[in-house]
């Protein structure tokens, strides 16, 4: 996705709201608002907003996992079953 083909001015934005929302809904691709000639705001529909924002989620979660790994914070998967295991045993009888 080349954003350079999706700049408006804001004055555009201005005269033009209802058709913009629209294009950017259809097309899912974000529009560059500038305004003096300097790049000032992006517009994006709500779907790829959420998708970004879960996308982020996920990426701090697997740095958080390898930050954890780097200082040695980890358990064996075998141990950590067994003892999954042990407690469901307890909750069951």
């Amino acid at each position: 996705m080349r954003l350079s083909t999706q700049v408006r001015p804001i004055s555009y934005l201005k005269a033009n709201a209802a058709e913009v929302l629209s294009d950017i809904a259809d097309s899912r691709q974000p529009m560059v608002i500038t305004q003096n000639g300097e790049a000032k705001a992006v517009l994006q529909d709500v779907a790829s907003f959420e998708r970004a924002q879960e996308t982020l989620a996920l990426l701090k979660l697997l740095a958080l996992g390898q930050q954890d790994i780097d200082e040695g914070r980890t358990k064996p998967a075998r141990a950590v079953a067994e003892r999954l295991r042990a407690k469901a045993k307890r909750l069951n009888d």
